[in-house]
């Protein structure tokens, strides 16, 4: 799946680079391939997001999905490069305020 592509664990966080459109026909793809990655993997998630074009509402609750189980193990998320149209999504639904995005 081009869309998620583990890079590995870089300055103690496990770094997952996005890229292209992240919809409900493949968000569940997307939620799996981050899981088995963490599940490697366990620490913190670092989403390199400069390449992501496109996501939605799924997409979104994902996102939430997958902070609540990192949560849960006592670890964070962080989503690095967003696009300012994507980013305003977050902002709009004040997903901001419960995961942090640089």
């Amino acid at each position: 799946m081009e869309q998620v592509n583990v890079l590995g664990v870089e300055n103690g966080a496990l770094t997952i680079q996005l890229s292209g459109d992240i919809d409900l026909s493949n968000a569940e793809a997307f939620y799996t391939a981050v899981a088995t990655a963490y599940q490697a993997t366990p620490a913190n998630v670092r989403f390199v997001c400069d390449e992501l074009n496109f996501i939605d509402s799924t997409t979104l609750g994902t996102f939430v999905k997958i902070l609540k189980a990192l949560k849960t193990n006592g670890h964070s998320m962080k989503l690095t490069g967003l696009q300012a149209k994507i980013k305003k999504l977050f902002v709009i639904c004040s997903l901001d305020s419960i995961m942090e995005i640089a």
